[in-house]
């Protein structure tokens, strides 16, 4: 019994600090994750790359716009 009150505690008073060393180890980010999901050979993979490429032609578009319209 006193051995599951003591794991209590200690559990309850963990700092948390495992959650945030597992998010700084991924270093890559949802862009490049998204890259090598599109070269992959899994079914779909090519609707990524295409919805990637639809993304970037329409970020183009909204800046070119952005720098004629000028403040």
């Amino acid at each position: 019994m006193r051995l599951l009150v003591l794991l209590a505690i200690v559990t309850g008073c963990s700092s948390g600090d495992a959650d945030s060393s597992a998010t700084n180890r991924d270093t890559l980010s949802q862009r490049q994750r998204d890259s090598i999901l599109a070269q992959s050979k899994i079914p779909g993979a090519r609707g990524v790359g295409a919805a990637m490429r639809v993304a970037d032609s329409v970020n183009a578009r909204v800046q070119a716009q952005d720098t004629i319209g000028g403040p």
